[in-house]
């Protein structure tokens, strides 16, 4: 396939899938991931696409509001995230990530005897008046858009703290066990906390199984559960378990 051929074969891809990683791009055009890079910064300097962490955006992607991806698949994350409370033991340190999902895991913690430490504006705003709940939020800049505080304040805040557990929200996760995330200035975060917690708990209704990411966060090796769906993709879910994932489920009313 020719150059020029092959970098609007880019630029459709990336219009009609969005976000991707060099990798996938790699896979799709049948080339190496050193020529799908040398593409993406050609097409970055002509001011045709987005390079990004891992890979590259269309033009004017725009991270939909909290508020509007909290109401998609809002009763499966409710129960998602109720069914992930039930692995909290009182006076558990916990862990939370940022997310639509692990939004509704703070609200069922409410009243319990935990110590909740996140960047995230929306889990602070579930426990901010609870008086059983110890809530520590870690400093950042705030990220309006997504209710979060991202960034090297964040990061170095993380890295003073060690949780039991963390509560790992996910843009995604590939069928190799690649959690992934959408958005590049998460990442770092996501990785720190990883680094501080005894055990990670992956939050994630059946649509993110697979899903769809710029970047990995992490792979199964470092899950330890993953709370999910009955019915999320089970091909995704066998090489969890295959790599000593425990792979937790909900009932329709959100008991695991």
């Amino acid at each position: 396939m020719l150059a020029r051929r092959r970098q609007e074969r880019i630029l459709e891809l990336l219009r009609d899938q969005g976000p991707a990683e060099v990798v996938d791009l790699s896979q799709q055009l049948g080339v190496s991931g050193a020529t799908v890079r040398r593409d993406l910064t050609l097409l970055a300097r002509e001011g045709r696409l987005e390079r990004v962490h891992g890979g590259a955006a269309p033009l004017g992607t725009v991270e939909p509001p909290f508020e509007v991806v909290a109401d998609d698949h809002k009763d499966a994350k409710a129960r998602v995230g109720s069914t992930a409370a039930e692995l909290v033991r009182d006076g558990d340190v916990v862990l939370v990530d940022i997310g639509t999902t692990t939004s509704h895991l703070a609200r069922a913690l409410r009243g319990r005897e935990v110590t909740v430490i996140t960047s995230s504006l929306a889990v602070y705003d579930e426990l901010a008046r609870d008086e059983t709940v110890e809530l520590i939020v870690l400093g950042g800049s705030e990220r309006r858009n997504y209710r979060s505080l991202v960034g090297f304040l964040t990061e170095q805040a993380i890295r003073q703290v060690h949780a039991d557990l963390l509560f790992l929200g996910t843009s995604g996760v590939r069928r190799d066990g690649g959690v992934l995330d959408t958005t590049a200035v998460e990442v770092p975060v996501k990785r720190a906390m990883l680094e501080v917690a005894e055990r990670t708990v992956l939050l994630a209704d059946a649509t993110k199984f697979p899903g769809k990411g710029i970047a990995r966060v992490c792979g199964a090796q470092d899950l330890a559960a993953v709370v999910t769906e009955p019915h999320a993709d089970a091909a995704t879910t066998a090489m969890l378990r295959d790599h000593g994932v425990e792979v937790v489920t909900t009932d329709p009313e959100g008991h695991a």
